[in-house]
């Protein structure tokens, strides 16, 4: 059980670190900060980038249980 358990926590890592790096950034330096200067806009989230950004809080959310339950075993 613990075998198992460890085993997908390292799968569903993996799959977050890639969830989280294939998530659209922001453009230019000034995003870094929040978008210090202006040109903020907000917009809805579509496609594929919705689909990646469920699936991160998704895969984050596994991961916490994962995480908890191996402290337990």
């Amino acid at each position: 059980m613990h075998q198992t358990l460890l085993i997908s926590q390292i799968a569903v890592s993996g799959l977050l670190i890639a969830a989280i790096l294939l998530q659209q950034r922001g453009t230019g330096g000034s995003s870094i900060f929040g978008g210090i200067g202006g040109g903020e806009s907000y917009y809805t989230k579509r496609g594929f980038e919705k689909v990646i950004f469920i699936a991160t809080i998704i895969l984050s959310g596994l991961f916490v249980v994962s995480a908890f339950l191996n402290l337990l075993i």
